[in-house]
């Protein structure tokens, strides 16, 4: 997982990090949320999920502390952060403004 996770994460195009758990009720609140995004850009963007009980290396190395956690990749930087559900106007705008900042 770790070497695919830093090759997507790596890509010139925004990738959506979704650090969720299964048992975790806002993060099925969330979840709806992104695919509309994701389906809103296509292949603009990328959206992966990671669970952070499955994946406890990639969580701690980010300091995922609460789920979800939404961060925001680009080139392998890391453009933007934030924990809670976030809403789908947000996002949107978000994502627009990264792809105009390229």
């Amino acid at each position: 997982m770790k070497a695919n996770f830093e090759t997507i994460i790596n890509d010139t195009k925004p990738v959506i990090v979704d650090f969720h758990a299964l048992w975790c009720g806002p993060c099925k609140a969330q979840s709806p949320i992104l695919k509309e995004v994701a389906s809103e850009f296509g292949e603009r963007i990328r959206v992966i999920k990671i669970d952070v009980d499955q994946n406890p290396n990639v969580a701690g190395r980010y300091s995922i502390q609460s789920v979800p956690t939404l961060i925001v990749f680009k080139g392998g930087q890391i453009v933007w952060r934030q924990s809670g559900v976030v809403s789908k106007n947000q996002l949107v705008s978000l994502v627009e403004d990264i792809i105009r900042k390229n």
